[in-house]
């Protein structure tokens, strides 16, 4: 029923899901890309119930207020405090542990503004974890989202992101002017 629902809302507004993923694929760090509106992560929640798959979102934990905390919970929100050294590599590669099932959604940007040098953290928590990195995205040209290519981490970050940001180069965000991919590769 709520796949049959999501998939309604997203048609009534233009928008098609694929997921390329493997089937067998039960436990990914999905990196969500382009992200320079609130409206992806509507959209992108849509879309993961239209296709059936229940996913967790690190999500930085000043936006666990009233009345949003319990929302955000309800929905599979994890808070993460940007400021302090908590060991989120840690923590989520123990979910991962723990979990025969899990999907965790993470946005490299960090941010909607636009950011030039993305977080590693998507990285490490699919290394640490042994879990494949999933390129989630939203292309708001063609109206087109889902999961594309997989990766699984090599260890050699730098190699590693000139594949992903050639998964990404296409695609188009609600803002451009506040995508762009990582300057790690651009000397």
């Amino acid at each position: 029923m709520k796949k049959k629902f999501a998939q309604f809302v997203l048609s009534i507004f233009g928008w098609k899901v694929i997921i390329n993923m493997p089937p067998e694929t039960k436990k990914c760090v999905v990196m969500m890309a382009p992200h320079t509106s609130n409206w992806d992560f509507l959209i992108g929640w849509f879309g993961y119930m239209s296709i059936g798959i229940d996913s967790k979102y690190l999500v930085k934990k000043e936006a666990f207020v009233f009345p949003f905390a319990g929302i955000l919970k309800a929905i599979g929100a994890i808070p993460v405090d940007r400021k302090a050294s908590t060991n989120i590599v840690l923590q989520v590669g123990e979910m991962f542990k723990h979990n025969d099932t899990l999907f965790i959604t993470i946005t490299p940007e960090g941010t909607r503004s636009l950011n030039n040098n993305w977080k590693r953290g998507f990285y490490y928590i699919a290394e640490n974890a042994n879990v494949p990195i999933a390129f989630g995205f939203l292309d708001y040209k063609t109206k087109l989202g889902g999961i594309g290519d997989t990766l699984m981490p090599s260890g050699n970050y730098e190699e590693d992101l000139k594949k992903i940001e050639a998964f990404y180069s296409d695609k188009t965000a609600k803002y451009p002017e506040k995508f762009s991919l990582s300057k790690v590769n651009r000397k």
